[in-house]
């Protein structure tokens, strides 16, 4: 019987690559065959695997990019040295005397690039935070003419969908050669936070046909309240007024302890009055009450 593709794999350009087939639990068949299908094209047989003998491989692959190697539960199909065009179906077809069993993995480049804060440091309001994204090309023969658009997105601390905020203009852009067979290329965007920018970065650029796309970065505000604490009391006042009044004829004290909170924004204001009276000198005891007034 045939099974359709069944899984996805993913794997960065330059890394090993090893996708698995299962096989029956009593293996009988004479051949075990893996073929490479890009999309729109047909199979392309990368080896056969046949019973205690060594692979045989197909005219466009060979084993100094591929192995094989076989235990009772899996065949396992080994890339060395991923490239770009590693990318498609893989086939694994297990032929019996009667049935033929037939498996498929897509693999999947993802992209060689990662968005990352070159701080780590917490970020305050007023501190500037440097974004950084980074992309990879495998060869720099390869890497397209022209310059790639950078486009910078944020999605908010409250899950909200990404909006665009800035997209090319002056960025800043530096590429260096690692290696015979790679080159980085670093775009980088500064920006001075403020309270309403804590949520998550992401850098897409658009180059050779493609958007990349990488994780986002977190970025977090950290000790907002004792940086905000100024602002606040811009808009709110608080006063405590403590005003003792001495009545001559009873020879006591009238105290007021009076809290005021006022937002300047809008006309709102609260006023708690608290009034003691405490008898200053005398033989006889007298109780006296406390009154607490709120408007």
């Amino acid at each position: 019987f045939i099974k359709d593709v069944r899984a996805t794999f993913l794997f960065q350009l330059g890394e090993a690559a090893t996708l698995t087939c299962a096989l029956p639990k009593e293996l009988s068949s004479k051949a075990i065959y893996w073929y490479k299908q890009n999309i729109g094209e047909t199979l392309k047989l990368i080896l056969a695997l046949y019973k205690n003998t060594p692979p045989e491989y197909g005219p466009e692959f060979s084993n100094s990019r591929f192995n094989v190697n076989n235990d009772k539960n899996f065949s396992n199909l080994m890339i060395l040295k991923t490239i770009q065009e590693d990318e498609g179906i893989y086939h694994c077809g297990i032929t019996e005397w009667i049935n033929a069993e037939w498996s498929g993995t897509y693999l999947l480049r993802t992209s060689n690039y990662s968005v990352q804060p070159i701080e780590s440091n917490p970020l305050h309001p007023g501190d500037t935070a440097t974004l950084q994204c980074s992309v990879l090309s495998d060869s720099q023969n390869k890497t397209c003419p022209g310059v790639n658009n950078v486009f910078w997105f944020r999605a908010g601390s409250n899950k909200s969908h990404p909006n665009i905020i800035y997209t090319d203009g002056n960025r800043t852009d530096q590429c260096e050669k690692r290696s015979d067979h790679q080159k980085r290329c670093v775009y980088q965007l500064s920006k001075n936070v403020s309270s309403s920018d804590a949520g998550t970065y992401y850098c897409a650029v658009a180059t050779c046909g493609e958007i990349l796309l990488g994780n986002g970065t977190t970025v977090e505000l950290g000790m907002i309240l004792f940086y905000l604490l100024p602002f606040i009391l811009n808009y709110v006042n608080i006063k405590i007024i403590h005003i003792c009044l001495k009545s001559s004829s009873s020879q006591s004290k009238l105290c007021l302890c009076v809290l005021i909170i006022t937002q300047t924004e809008a006309d709102i204001n609260y006023a708690a009055l608290n009034f003691s009276e405490r008898k200053t000198r005398g033989r006889r005891k007298r109780e006296f009450t406390e009154t607490s007034v709120y408007s």
